[in-house]
């Protein structure tokens, strides 16, 4: 009875409550876009666990009536807007303004370009994540080849440089994941320390609008930006599998992605790649295979308003060079040079022998950002590198396994970046730049550093407008100014700082009156102002057609190498020598740009000119003898300089299966102060490809490629004569002569099966120099020891899962 009693009191009490509850409130609100507050109409507004919601009207506003007092939680919907959640407290009729993220396709793999608006008035070509595939066992340099204007320099066939235009090294910007890559990559034989697979993307650009990366891309800017990932519940990866014949090698590359639909993800990267001795037409390389291992990680927080990234990479590579093309002697290389064939050409082997190098890469960043309602994003980033790069020559006894050149480059920036879209037709785009660098030539090499111990300051700030003139037409304007600061700490030898170059009176400050034998201790210090400035057009008419005009004011002050070189570099078989006279380069550029997108019948034709003042060059200079053998001697100098060229490139749809493609590049290089070709200019060059795709056979694709490589008529004549101690007489060296044309055929061909749901398999088949072509590159820097490569089968496989 009691029971009963407390139960008819407990029911009683709580309908009372329930009586007593205001379940009359209401709330209304208004759903706006956080990027420019216009009105979202159609949004979703719902009561979490209860069918109660509404939608937003042509005025973005919404109602929810007979709402009881207590906590509640919205949940606001609306397609292309990430989905948002709201919990608040309701004791009174309440109004709420509500934004949401209208601009979140930025966040998608499909959507997001490398690019922001400021970019558009540059001409810049991309290589996608898919046809990065293709050179997952190759470098970034090969895969940027297929590009027009660009060519590489090579060491071999394993160390690539890409160039854009006939300038690489320095004077191309390479940002990898938005770090600014530093890699001791003022050396010719030094290859960027980038793992291809580990990019989602890489967009070339050949104008001038890089000023938000640096001042100094006088040649262009290679953009590596990593995969976007949708924001959502999902786990996928991938990986890759490529066998090679010549070299007998190839690489395995796998990655794993989690990602979450509150933005959360998390990626996992890693490769290994070997090659043994690769193979001419007509003989093996001796001691060109390599071993790299690399990875990487990546997480972060996708969203809209804010969020943040880190990543971090590691690459190792270790890197046989030729052994032909070491030389002991002028004899040796009189020898090279008019011979058909290595003097060394030795069965297949996998291992690395001396010379060779060895290369270690960390680069680590942390980026956070927030958008700024009605205004903008503020993106503050923090990245470091470490370097350390050696060198092995042939050395006797104990000195056998220690390198002769041993270098470690630390860089660490801090920089900010805001981007202000406040305007309805202006975007501006502003930021600093802080950096420190130190190089440490290591000790115990018993040889002289090539490049000294040295600190490096670095102040940029640069400022970019991008204003919409009308619904067709663009113009945009760019400043930057930079500050340098090196301080370097060398030895010279007496002779050459007192008489042969004459510093003791152009440079008396630098000495420190310390003398060890014959060498005088010096501190070199040098500071650097650079002002650079762009400015860009673009116009789109009717028919897909579109007109771009860039111009740019690039300054690039002098490298360590440049500055200081001053010996034997054993990687490259020369003696190298810089001068502390070295001045700024100053580059005024031009690109025009031409195009027409359309899947039937499109091109592009984009001439250009650039005009550089103090242009740095590396030249050679006669053959000096050493206690290591007789070593071609090479010198940098400066003079004035014009470059220029069109590069074309042509699509045409022959069928519903078939498309053709075609490319031509025409280049000139002229050595203004000399009045002769400027070195190392690259040939003209053309190719056309056939393609065959068929997306209802399994997305079946084959297609056929041909590239002609012109003779380059155009060079300075560095020939000399020197004295042979073995002959006992003079004898003429032709080191500038440059080899015949030559024409390469390739196919490729691949196809994708459909494995499960949610996973295919992709099967590509290529053949690289076809007929087995025996040829010579003249911008490989071993073109006079042996040719370049021969025929290669390779198979690659890929399994997405």
């Amino acid at each position: 009875m009691i029971k009963q009693f407390c139960f008819c009191v407990l029911v009683f009490f709580l309908h009372s409550n329930a009586i007593a509850q205001d379940c009359n409130l209401s709330l209304k609100g208004k759903v706006t876009d956080f990027h420019n507050n216009s009105d979202i109409i159609g949004a979703s507004i719902q009561i979490e666990d209860s069918n109660r919601f509404t939608t937003t009207n042509f005025d973005g506003e919404f109602e929810l009536k007979n709402i009881c007092e207590g906590k509640i939680t919205l949940i606001i919907k609306h397609i292309a807007c990430e989905t948002k959640k709201i919990s608040m407290y309701i004791d009174k009729n309440t109004f709420k303004n509500i934004f949401l993220e209208h601009h979140v396709e930025e966040l998608t793999n499909i959507e997001i370009k490398a690019n922001t608006k400021t970019a558009k008035t540059s001409v810049e070509t991309t290589l996608k994540k898919e046809v990065l595939s293709s050179f997952s066992d190759q470098s970034i340099g090969d895969a940027l080849k297929t590009i027009t204007g660009v060519s590489s320099l090579n060491t071999g066939n394993t160390i690539v440089k890409p160039m854009i235009h006939g300038l690489h090294s320095s004077r191309l910007l390479i940002i990898n994941n938005k770090v600014r890559m530093f890699d001791q990559e003022w050396g010719e034989e030094h290859a960027p320390n980038i793992d291809i697979n580990s990019s989602g993307r890489i967009d070339v650009i050949k104008g001038a609008n890089t000023l938000k990366y640096g001042s100094d891309a006088i040649g262009g800017l290679i953009l590596i930006s990593p995969e976007r990932f949708a924001v959502k519940d999902s786990i996928f990866g991938s990986t890759q599998i490529s066998l090679n014949s010549n070299g007998l090698g190839g690489n395995v590359n796998t990655e794993i992605v989690k990602t979450y639909k509150n933005g959360f993800y998390g990626k996992l990267q890693s490769n290994y790649k070997q090659f043994g001795d690769f193979k001419a037409p007509n003989y093996y390389l001796t001691n060109t295979g390599q071993r790299n291992f690399n990875t990487s990680i990546a997480i972060g927080k996708n969203s809209y308003e804010k969020g943040f990234n880190a990543y971090y990479s590691f690459v190792n590579n270790n890197m046989a060079i030729l052994q032909s093309s070491h030389i002991g002697n002028v004899n040796d290389l009189v020898n090279a040079i008019n011979s058909n064939e290595p003097r060394v050409t030795e069965i297949f082997s996998y291992k690395i022998n001396f010379p060779k190098q060895t290369i270690t890469h960390h680069l680590g960043k942390l980026e956070a950002y927030k958008r700024f309602k009605d205004f903008g994003k503020l993106s503050i980033q923090y990245d470091f590198q470490i370097n350390r790069r050696k060198e092995f020559d042939l050395r006797r006894g104990d000195r056998s396994n220690i390198p002769v050149v041993d270098l470690r480059l630390f860089t660490n920036s801090i920089q900010s970046d805001l981007e202000i879209n406040y305007f309805d037709n202006l975007d501006i785009n502003t930021g600093v730049l802080l950096r420190y660098q130190q190089n440490d030539a290591v000790a115990g090499t018993g040889t002289n550093p090539l490049i000294p111990d040295f600190d490096k300051y670095d102040f940029g700030v640069y400022a970019t407008t991008n204003y919409d003139l009308d619904d067709t037409s663009e113009l945009s304007a760019g400043f930057r100014y930079d500050f340098s600061r090196i301080k370097a700490r060398k030895r010279y030898n007496i002779t050459d700082w007192n008489e042969t170059y004459n510093y003791d009176e152009l440079f008396p400050e630098f000495e420190t009156g310390a003398v060890e034998g014959t060498r005088i201790f010096t501190k070199p210090e040098f500071t650097f102002h650079n002002i650079s400035a762009s400015l860009g057009y673009a116009k789109s008419f009717q028919k897909n057609l579109s007109l771009f005009i860039n111009y740019g004011l690039a300054s690039r002050l002098p490298n360590p190498s440049e500055l200081f070189s001053d010996g034997l570099h054993h990687s490259a078989a020369r003696i190298e020598t810089g001068l502390l006279t070295m001045q700024k380069e100053v580059a005024n550029k031009f690109v025009v740009s031409l195009e027409k997108q359309n899947d039937n019948f499109g091109f592009t034709i984009s001439p250009y000119y650039k005009h550089i003042n103090g242009f740095i060059q590396l030249i050679p200079n006669g053959i000096t003898t050493t206690i290591r053998g007789a070593f071609p001697v090479w010198e940098y100098n400066q003079t004035n300089a014009q470059i220029f060229g069109i590069d074309v490139d042509v699509n045409k749809k022959i069928s519903e299966h078939f498309m053709y493609n075609g490319q031509v590049s025409l280049i000139r290089g002229d050595n203004l102060s000399e009045n002769t070709p400027l070195i190392h200019m690259p040939a003209n060059n053309f190719g056309n490809s056939i393609s065959y795709n068929n997306q209802k056979l399994n997305q079946l694709s084959i297609s056929l490629h041909q590239n002609t490589v012109l003779q380059q008529n155009r060079f300075p004549d560095y020939n000399f004569f020197t004295f042979n101690p073995t002959t006992q007489q003079d004898v003429f060296v032709d080191i500038s002569s440059t080899p015949p044309a030559y024409t390469l055929f390739s196919l490729q061909t691949s196809a994708v099966f459909k494995l499960f749901k949610k996973g295919d398999l992709k099967i590509a088949f290529h053949v690289d120099n076809l007929l087995n072509t025996s040829y010579r590159n003249y911008l490989n820097r071993f073109r006079y020891f042996a040719d370049e490569l021969g025929r290669n089968f390779k198979i690659n496989i890929k399994l997405n899962y």
